[in-house]
């Protein structure tokens, strides 16, 4: 006569199985298997917890060995099934991942599942098993971009030294500009959302006109300052400087991160820096964008503030922009810089050496 194996649990196990067993998000399937490892530890009988959960005796062995064996790994996943391995996938899937991966269709930038299905005589689900189950997307692209600037490496250390490194006496600033902000106004009102419903706004809009703002963080407190202006040019940057300049202790140097736009760099620019001894630039690389952590309070701005914002003039929407910075101002966050420079440096040299790498090799 066959005895079912005895099971004991650690308290930590008891009580994650009483979690399962009761959980309402939990799986149904795993709800049944922590039940059936609690009874058995309970010293029931298959048969008697096979009558209890209405399931078969040979479930409930089943489960028992792969907990016995497994512990709580073993009944959080299915049990593999038997089966020999469906031929018409082992005859195609190495070629589908080849040719997802190496190859492009003769009219299209990527494949789609039924034109690969097509050219290699398949069915699109097939396709789309092995894309699934290898993690592969054509549909998706990621962007990136390495910096090819010769200086890269001391513009890096220079500016994580900052961060990282700030100097005393001082305050480190990024500073960009956010330009061509469009005031848009829908064509329609919008409905708003309810439950069952999302929040309506209608497609085509009404320019009415632009501004380009100029920010600094104060990356000490996260203290915003900013201007809007309606354009782009060092005439505009200088202004912005004065204002740093009376908004700031006049005691303390100031650290400026900015990138390397034509306006930063021009003559004017050069001179009047020139004449204030306590400013000091710092550029990024150049395509390194990433590197100024204003670009991430833009983002912030962009989502909460502007994509869904509906502006009837260039001067509601500068009154939105500085409601926003007021706000922000009234309870000030930072963002905090993490990465050391040796850890890009590899990163980017991984990126440099895949992009020079030839394919054929």
């Amino acid at each position: 006569m066959r005895v079912a194996q005895s099971i004991t649990l650690s308290d930590e196990e008891r009580a994650t199985l009483h979690k399962w067993s009761r959980g309402r998000s939990t799986p149904a399937r795993l709800v049944q298997r922590a039940k059936i490892v609690l009874a058995a530890a309970a010293g029931r009988e298959n048969r008697d917890i096979a009558l209890e959960l209405g399931c078969t005796r040979r479930t409930v062995g089943m489960w028992r060995k792969r907990f016995a064996a497994l512990r709580l790994s073993g009944i959080q996943k299915d049990a593999p099934r038997g089966g020999r391995r469906p031929a018409q996938r082992s005859r195609f899937e190495a070629e589908i991942i080849r040719r997802t991966t190496q190859e492009l269709p003769p009219n299209a930038t990527q494949w789609s599942k039924r034109s690969l299905a097509q050219a290699l005589g398949c069915s699109d689900s097939l396709v789309h098993r092995v894309w699934r189950d290898n993690g592969l997307r054509p549909h998706r692209i990621k962007t990136f971009k390495v910096s090819n600037d010769p200086q890269f490496a001391e513009k890096l250390v220079d500016v994580v030294g900052l961060y990282l490194n700030p100097p005393e006496h001082a305050l480190v600033l990024s500073c960009d500009e956010k330009t061509q902000i469009q005031a848009l106004d829908r064509s329609q009102k919008s409905l708003p959302m309810f439950p069952g419903r999302l929040k309506t706004m209608t497609h085509d809009y009404r320019r009415k006109g632009t501004t380009t703002l100029f920010a600094a963080m104060e990356l000490a407190a996260g203290r915003i300052i900013a201007d809007c202006m309606p354009r782009q040019r060092h005439q505009e940057w200088i202004k912005f400087l004065k204002r740093i300049d009376a908004e700031t202790p006049p005691e303390l140097d100031l650290h400026l991160i900015v990138d390397n736009n034509a306006t930063h760099k021009h003559a004017s620019v050069r001179r009047w820096l020139a004449r204030h001894k306590r400013f000091h630039v710092h550029f990024t690389p150049t395509s390194s964008s990433w590197l100024n952590v204003i670009e991430r309070w833009f983002r912030d701005l962009t989502q909460k503030r502007l994509r869904r914002g509906v502006f009837k003039s260039v001067e509601q929407l500068q009154e939105s922009i500085r409601s926003y910075i007021e706000h922000h101002n009234a309870n000030p966050k930072t963002f905090v810089w993490t990465k050391k420079s040796q850890d890009i440096l590899e990163k980017v040299s991984r990126a440099r050496r895949a992009l020079h790498k030839d394919p054929s090799a």
